[in-house]
């Protein structure tokens, strides 16, 4: 039998708190007063996919993209209309994968730039993976978009991977000392916002609360699969 091609494909598994915080946010900003008012949702939690940071520093990246390419195929076949992926350093492989699948990809990473042109940002700090400030993902956008991107040291940059292996990564809520001196780090540099640009970040401000200094990269793809469908994200 046909697929109506209506549901919001969601791409997880990376990790797993991350896309079940996903799923609950889209839920919590969506205008809805009964369970048919939800956006219909396919969920793939591919706790398999191997690791994206040691993939890309290894220079063995094919392992990542075609199970990535895969499992946007069986989206795709199962009548998912978009996909969504949470986490920011698969987003490394998302305009190759875009070349091979026929519906599009909600770039967290870009749509989250597009919100920092609107609101007139000028030194934007960036918070990920190893594998994301190396390969640019969001170093790129920021810039092309007229901004000056900051990047952390070598030593906060080790105090970001901590938090985001070490801890969160392993069902820990996150260190508020660590995230302390991160913070730290950020505003000395004179950054005027920071992008939370990894998933598990994500996972340690849902825990914790941070002021809307941080900008979640993760919230602004809640929001655009919302708005994909021609919805209007309710301010939570």
């Amino acid at each position: 039998m046909e697929q109506t091609k209506d549901k919001l494909g969601i791409l997880g598994g990376m990790g797993p708190q991350a896309t079940q915080i996903l799923y609950q946010w889209i839920l919590d900003r969506t205008d809805a007063v009964c369970d048919q008012d939800h956006i219909p949702t396919m969920i793939l939690s591919d706790t398999k996919m191997p690791d994206r940071t040691a993939a890309i520093l290894s220079g063995n990246e094919n392992a990542v993209y075609e199970r990535m390419l895969h499992d946007c195929h069986l989206l795709e076949s199962c009548g998912s209309c978009c996909i969504a992926i949470p986490c920011n350093t698969s987003h490394y492989f998302a305009d190759r994968l875009q070349k091979e699948i026929s519906i599009p990809i909600i770039h967290m990473p870009r749509e989250t730039v597009k919100r920092l042109v609107k609101t007139n940002h000028k030194k934007v700090a960036i918070l990920a993976t190893d594998g994301t400030i190396m390969t640019g993902v969001y170093r790129r956008e920021i810039e092309a978009a007229g901004m000056q991107a900051w990047q952390p040291d070598a030593e906060i940059q080790k105090k970001v991977m901590s938090l985001i292996y070490d801890e969160i990564k392993r069902g820990e809520k996150g260190n508020r000392h660590t995230f302390a001196a991160i913070d730290r780090a950020v505003r000395d540099a004179g950054c005027d916002c920071a992008i939370l640009g990894c998933t598990e970040l994500s996972v340690y401000r849902e825990y914790h609360g941070l002021p809307s200094f941080y900008i979640d990269a993760m919230e602004v793809l809640a929001e655009e699969c919302i708005r994909f469908f021609d919805r209007e994200p309710l301010h939570v």
